[in-house]
Order: C-alpha cells, then structure tokens, then sequence
C-alpha cells in the first residue's frame, strides 16, 4: 500500500494544548513530563491521530528532538488517517471536504466513455459508506495523466465556498515539472492568453483578445543535458495551463504527446500536485499538503 507522507500546519484552537519548549529533549519524554494525565500508550495515540503538532506542524515520530524556543501544541482535532484506493489515497477528510492523492491515469470525473473508474465516482461510493445520503463535489481537476493532490467538497454549499474564494483560500498550490532539455533560467514567470478548441487543445498567444490570461511562475530545481525538473506555481488556474507554457518556452513535458512531446522516458506526463495548501472554510484553520516527489522523476537525475 502507497502511503503518502503529508505535512499539515493547521491552525490553534481553543481547546488545544500549548507547551513551550524550555531545554532540549526527545518529544515522548517530553510529553510525559508536561501531561501527568497521559501514559505513554496514550501519547502514542496522539502521535498517531496526528495530534501533536511542533512549531505548527504535525509529527509522529515519538523520537523527534525538540530545541529551546519551540512549540508543542496538543491538537483536540483527529487527522483522519490515510486510506488506499486503486487509483488515489484519501489524505486528509473530515465532515466537510476529502483531499486525495490522485495517480497519473485516473480521471478526476466521469466522462461519456469511462463511468466508475474515476477519482469522483469512487469517492462517492467511499462516503455513501458513511451514510446512503451522502454525496461528493468536485471543487478543482487535474488531467488524467497527472498525478497529485486534488481537494473534493461533501457540501454544495462548501463547494460554492472554495469555488468563489478560491484565490483567497488556497495559499500554496505547487506543481512538480519534467521537461525536455536543460532549461537555462533558474526561474522565471510565463504570462499569454489561452484558449480551447472544439478538438480540447489549448492554444497560447500573446494577443489578449484570443483568451483569457494566464501567468504561470516556475523555478529550475535540477537538471542534466537530457531533462529539467521544475518547481511551478500557478497563479491562473486554466485548463492544461502548465503544459501549454512548457511549450511556449520551448521545453515540453515529457510524455506529453498532446503537446509535442515525442520522449517519454517515465511511461507517463511528468507533471505533478505536489502542494496544496489552503483555509479550512469552516474551521479557518490553514492546511498544508505535500507529497513526495514521484520516484520516476528522479531517476532521470
């Protein structure tokens, strides 16, 4: 089973616990110190629940050092625990939305040709195991053929909430790039008009009467004479955005056929969600999700 390590910094509330950290220490002996009430074995719950959080962010590990200077908080919220599928794992879920890791090759929704093999319809079936009534709403997509974290409401009312704050609520939305050659800048920003076609390609152009503006801003991670790995963030968020700007600046995606790529050297695109980070629009708390860095990237470096 695919196990996805997320990182979560979430926000204070009133219920929770906050230590401040005064000498050096290994977290379980520490926690033993400061909660009399606890046993280990309920400490290791906490850890476990993803309930003790350093400095904002969550740790399981009952052997983390801890430093003069930092935070220790006891979260009164359970991080609901990961759950494999065949095509996603399920990340993060609580009454009101799912985040998912979506794998390349699965679709995000139902189209004419594919009606249950897709992120949508086996979420659906995953929450009707809860309760018969309930239901799953798409609040963003991804392409099929990539891979990465995508957010789902379980309310019409929370969907229209994230859909129309969109900007303001998501603070972090990071993609992870292969593309063909050695791109020589070390980060840039790519702005053009973009527009579909009746044959689902996206086209760019610098003319602002063809299509709506999109600014996507990338940084050079690595790269050898063959492939770049990019760190990319959308400011825009049009359909193919990112594959269509890797073009503009010469440097195809691998393994995108769509738009030129001839190369594919990982079997499959070489765009990933790496980190979605946003307000929780009920709790106002800040959500921070990151995966891993797909293996087959980094073989090509």
């Amino acid at each position: 089973m695919k196990r996805i390590n997320s990182t979560q910094v979430r926000s204070t509330k009133k219920n929770d616990t906050i230590i401040q950290v005064t000498e050096s220490s290994e977290l379980m002996k520490f926690l033993i110190a400061k909660l009399p009430h606890k046993n280990r074995n309920n400490i290791k719950t906490l850890l476990r629940d993803k309930q003790v959080l350093v400095n904002g962010e969550v740790v399981t590990q009952f052997d983390q050092p801890l430093i003069p200077g930092q935070t220790v908080e006891i979260s009164s919220v359970k991080l609901s625990k990961e759950k494999s599928y065949q095509g996603f794992t399920i990340i993060y879920e609580d009454e009101y939305l799912v985040v998912i890791d979506k794998h390349a090759g699965i679709l995000s929704i139902a189209t004419d040709k594919e009606k249950s093999k897709n992120a949508y319809s086996m979420l659906s079936v995953h929450v009707k195991k809860q309760n018969p009534a309930n239901k799953i709403f798409v609040v963003h997509r991804l392409d099929r053929d990539t891979s990465g974290l995508m957010m789902f409401a379980k309310s019409e009312k929370i969907q229209r909430a994230l859909q129309e704050s969109w900007h303001e609520t998501v603070s972090e939305r990071t993609y992870l790039a292969v593309v063909e050659g050695a791109v020589d800048k070390t980060n840039d920003t790519i702005t053009s008009y973009i527009w579909e076609s009746k044959a689902l390609i996206v086209y760019s152009s610098q003319d602002a009467e063809k299509g709506e503006k999109a600014i996507t801003h990338y940084e050079l991670v690595q790269k050898n004479k063959k492939y770049s790995l990019l760190k990319v963030n959308l400011e825009t968020g049009k359909k193919n955005q990112i594959r269509v700007h890797m073009k503009d600046i010469g440097h195809i995606i691998v393994g995108d056929k769509k738009y030129g790529s001839e190369i594919n050297p990982i079997g499959r695109l070489g765009l990933h969600a790496w980190v979605l980070a946003f307000v929780h629009p009920v709790s106002n708390e800040k959500l921070r999700f990151e995966t891993p860095t797909p293996r087959k990237f980094l073989r090509l470096f």
